[in-house]
């Protein structure tokens, strides 16, 4: 005889869990080479993502560092770079910083990138991806 716990998990069809999320960034990471790098994707952080920072030395001496590590830690992908590291988001232009944080935010606390908008001349009411699509477009 079979119990419950035998039987393998099931989830209900539509519900999944997105961990990555696509973004273009509103400047763009500059290079030493002079390419330029908007598109990228960031992950969902884990605990131990936001436990890590708290023993470094960096974010002791200065609590805003804290945001560069999380980034470092959930940015897997920027343009054709090989890894995204401390000097890169240091580098960022303060909007993109912005922007970076702002979607941390969003995909980690409400666990999406959309925003809720209203037009302001016709008051119609929709939806918008602030991660942007590749053409940088919202």
């Amino acid at each position: 005889m079979s119990s419950t716990l035998d039987a393998p998990p099931t989830q209900p069809p539509g519900n999944t869990l997105q961990t990555e999320f696509d973004f273009v960034l509103p400047r763009g990471y500059l290079d030493g080479s002079g390419v330029l790098h908007r598109a990228g994707t960031m992950r969902i952080a884990r605990a131990r993502d936001e436990i890590y920072p708290q023993s470094d030395q960096r974010v002791r001496d200065n609590p805003s560092y804290l945001t560069v590590l999380l980034l470092t830690k959930t940015i897997t992908k920027l343009g054709s770079l090989p890894e995204v590291d401390t000097f890169v988001v240091e580098s960022l232009f303060a909007s993109d910083l912005a922007f970076l944080q702002d979607l941390y935010r969003r995909i980690n606390q409400e666990g999406h990138s959309q925003a809720a908008v209203s037009c302001p001349h016709c008051d119609t009411e929709f939806t918008v991806d602030i991660a942007g699509d590749p053409s940088g477009e919202s």
